[in-house]
C-alpha cells in the first residue's frame, strides 16, 4: 500500500461527539495508528442521526481507521489504563470540559512528567484559560459566542445556523493543525507541549474582516441572507423549475459580461457600475436584471450558459445532487469501507496528497471492537488480565 504522511504516529482520542474525534479521523485517515477511548456506553454519536440498524452512518464515517476501546474511565484501574497507554503514545487529543482530566489524574502536567514527547491537544468551546473557561463548549453556543450566528441569516429576522455542527468540526480542524505544528517543533526540540484550542477562537480565525473593520471603523456587519456584504454581484438567483443558482460576477470584468449576457449592455456601461463600490449602492438593482434573466430557464440551461460565458456559477446541490456528480465522483469522492460484515460507502476526505494521499481502511468498528488487541499489543497484558479486567466492567 502507498505510504501515508502520518504512517507510524501514535495518537490516543479521549472525548466523545465531534471536535475532538474529528482531528483523531483526520489524523487516522492520512496514517496515524489512532486509538480511541469511549466509554462502555459508547460515544453518543454512535445513535445519532441517521441509523444503519443500530448504529448511525455518522459513526461509520467519523470512527473510520480507529482502533476503538471502551475503557470506564470513572474507574482508577480505568484511568491507569490510559495513563498507561498516554506513555506510549506521541499525540494525545482530548474535548472535555476544563481541569476533568486533571480532576482524573490525567492532565497534561501528570503526563508530560511521564512522557515529555507528549503532544496533547485540549479541544474545548472558550479555551483553558479565561473567565468563560468553564462554560460548556456545545458547537452551538460557540458559534454565537463568537458572532458567527449574527452574521448568518435574513436582516431582521432571528438568528439562524448551518445545519452543521460548524464550530465544532472548524475546531477539529485547528487541533489538526495544532498537532502538525507542535510535531514540527518537537523535530527540533524533542519536547510535546499543549495546543490549546477553542472553538470560539476557531470560529473567530474565520471570519474575515468581520472584527477588524469594527475595532478600525466601527462598522458591526449583520445578515445578509444569500448575499455577502460589499460584494456585489454575488446571489443566488431563482430558475424557472424552482431551483437556485449561485452567481459570482463581482470582478469587473465578469460583472460587464454577465450584465451583457442578461440583456442589460447599459447597465455594463454605465460609469457608476465599473467598480465595486458602485455596484453596491446599487445591489437590488443589478439583482433584479439578473433574477429576470434566470427565471425564463431552467438552473441546468442557467449554469450552461453562464460557464460558457465564463462566469463563474452552479447550481444550489443537496445530498442526492452531490452523490452522482461526474465531477465529484471522478475526484474520488466514495470510498468503500467495511465494519461488521457490511461495505459502506464513505466520503473521502480532504486534502489530495498525490505521492502519499490517505485513504478509508475500514469503518467505524462496534463498541470495543478493539479492546483486547490494543491492551495486549500496546500494553503487554495477557489474556486473562484482560477477561478480568471486562468480566469487572473496567474495559469493554
Amino acid at each position: 500500500m502507498t505510504e501515508r504522511p502520518l504512517d507510524g504516529l501514535k495518537v490516543l482520542e479521549l472525548g466523545q461527539l465531534l471536535a475532538g474525534p474529528f482531528a483523531g479521523t483526520m489524523l487516522a485517515y492520512f496514517g496515524a495508528d489512532v486509538i480511541k477511548v469511549e466509554p462502555p456506553s459508547g460515544d453518543p454519536i454512535r445513535t445519532w442521526r441517521g441509523m444503519d440498524g443500530d448504529t448511525s452512518v455518522w459513526w461509520r464515517s467519523l470512527a473510520r481507521n480507529k482502533r476503538c476501546i471502551a475503557v470506564d474511565l470513572r474507574t482508577d484501574e480505568g484511568r491507569g489504563l490510559v495513563r498507561d497507554l498516554a506513555k506510549k503514545t506521541d499525540v494525545l487529543v482530548e474535548n472535555f470540559r476544563p481541569t476533568t482530566l486533571e480532576s482524573w489524574g490525567l492532565g497534561p502536567e501528570a503526563l508530560l512528567a511521564e512522557n515529555p514527547r507528549l503532544v496533547f491537544v485540549r479541544v474545548s468551546g472558550f479555551g483553558q484559560t479565561g473567565p468563560y473557561r468553564q462554560r460548556p463548549g456545545f458547537a452551538s453556543v460557540c458559534e454565537a459566542a463568537a458572532g458567527l450566528r449574527h452574521i448568518t441569516g435574513m436582516p431582521g429576522q432571528p438568528a439562524v445556523r448551518t445545519n452543521l455542527s460548524l464550530g465544532d468540526t472548524l475546531g477539529g480542524l485547528h487541533a489538526m493543525i495544532g498537532v502538525l505544528l507542535a510535531l514540527l517543533h518537537r523535530e527540533k526540540s524533542g519536547r510535546g507541549q499543549v495546543v490549546d484550542v477553542a472553538l470560539t477562537e476557531s470560529i473567530l480565525n474565520v471570519m474575515e474582516s468581520v472584527l477588524p473593520e469594527y475595532r478600525s471603523l466601527g462598522i458591526v456587519r449583520g445578515p445578509s441572507g444569500p448575499t455577502i456584504t460589499g460584494v456585489v454581484p454575488s446571489n443566488a438567483y431563482v430558475c424557472s423549475d424552482g431551483h437556485h443558482v449561485v452567481v459570482g460576477a463581482n470582478t469587473d470584468g465578469l460583472f460587464r459580461k454577465l450584465m451583457t449576457l442578461v440583456g442589460r449592455a447599459d447597465l455594463a456601461a454605465e460609469a457608476d457600475l465599473a467598480t465595486n463600490r458602485g455596484r453596491v449602492l446599487r445591489a437590488q438593482e443589478i439583482d433584479a436584471a439578473v433574477c429576470a434573466w434566470t427565471a425564463n430557464r431552467p438552473v441546468t440551461d442557467a449554469v450552461a450558459t453562464l460557464l460558457d460565458a465564463g462566469i463563474p456559477a452552479g447550481a444550489v446541490n443537496d445530498a442526492a445532487a452531490i452523490a452522482d456528480d461526474p465531477h465529484f465522483v471522478a475526484r474520488g469522492l466514495w470510498e468503500p469501507a467495511d465494519a461488521e460484515g457490511r461495505t459502506f460507502e464513505l466520503p473521502s476526505i480532504a486534502p489530495k496528497l498525490l505521492d502519499t494521499p490517505g485513504r478509508t481502511q475500514w469503518a467505524g468498528p462496534e463498541i470495543g471492537a478493539h479492546t483486547g488487541d490494543v491492551l495486549a499489543s500496546v500494553l503487554g497484558m495477557n489474556g486473562s488480565s484482560i477477561e478480568d479486567l471486562k468480566r469487572r466492567g473496567i474495559v469493554r
